[in-house]
């Protein structure tokens, strides 16, 4: 049989961590990569779990998994989030696509489950994710270092079984972590040369709430549905616009 490396990343995650572990007792290795910034008792109740914890310097996410990659022992890797829970029916279905020899990675679909409800519409379902890479074939793109890409060689076919992704958990969890979304955001546009202009910061924000609450039928979805598009609006369309603008001014200056 092929070896699955189940890998983690995480930091300050002790109120998550041993739930996910659990989920993929199944593997044949449970690696950890530990922001070293993290404070908690995250490391030791992974230990106590049987993972393997390798503290890793953050510099962004992609390089996070590639770390990941690197360290890993199975020939194939399936990654998940310290808020995600990987189902037996999953496990099984898992175990069954590394034994083909013609696809190196597959892309598994989410539900979501955000502020304590299943979002369906508005881009959130399925939300399929490249999350199970035969190794020796996927690196991240350094270039994206938020919602990550996967750098595959070979071809990727699809999974039926979903993931469990308990997402947010309120308002506060969700701009707590867009915070940092949103700066890693911004430079990838500045990098790419993205320039803001003046009515950017009106329109963004709006074509934003429209892709997401009419286009992919968030309304759907009711007032969870409302309420989460003009969250995501005000942080993908606002912040990152007047973030990548700052950083515009600032390298303005630092020429002058």
């Amino acid at each position: 049989m092929h070896s699955i490396t189940a890998a983690i990343l995480a930091a300050n995650n002790e109120g998550e961590i041993t739930d996910c572990l659990g989920s993929v007792a199944w593997a044949d290795e449970v690696l950890v990569v530990l922001d070293t910034r993290s404070v908690d008792r995250t490391a030791a109740l992974a230990r106590d779990r049987g993972a393997r914890v390798l503290p890793h310097l953050f510099h962004d996410f992609a390089d996070q998994r590639n770390y990941a990659l690197d360290q890993a022992g199975g020939e194939w890797v399936f990654f998940l989030d310290t808020d995600e829970r990987c189902t037996p029916a999953l496990a099984k279905e898992l175990r069954t696509v590394v034994e083909r020899a013609d696809v190196d990675g597959w892309w598994i679909p989410r539900r979501n489950i955000i502020f304590g409800h299943e979002m369906r519409h508005g881009g959130w379902y399925p939300d399929c994710q490249l999350r199970l890479l035969r190794r020796a074939c996927a690196r991240y793109d350094r270039h994206r270092q938020v919602h990550e890409v996967v750098l595959l060689e070979g071809p990727a076919g699809y999974l039926s079984e979903p993931l469990i992704h308990y997402n947010y958990r309120d308002v506060a969890q969700f701009g707590a972590k867009q915070r940092q979304y949103v700066a890693l955001e911004a430079q990838i546009r500045f990098h790419d040369g993205i320039r803001p202009r003046p009515w950017t910061y009106v329109l963004q924000p709006l074509r934003e709430f429209w892709r997401r609450y009419v286009s992919l039928q968030g309304y759907r979805d009711g007032w969870h549905g409302l309420r989460l598009c003009a969250l995501v609006a005000y942080h993908y369309g606002l912040l990152v616009t007047c973030r990548l603008g700052r950083l515009w001014r600032e390298n303005k200056k630092g020429r002058g």
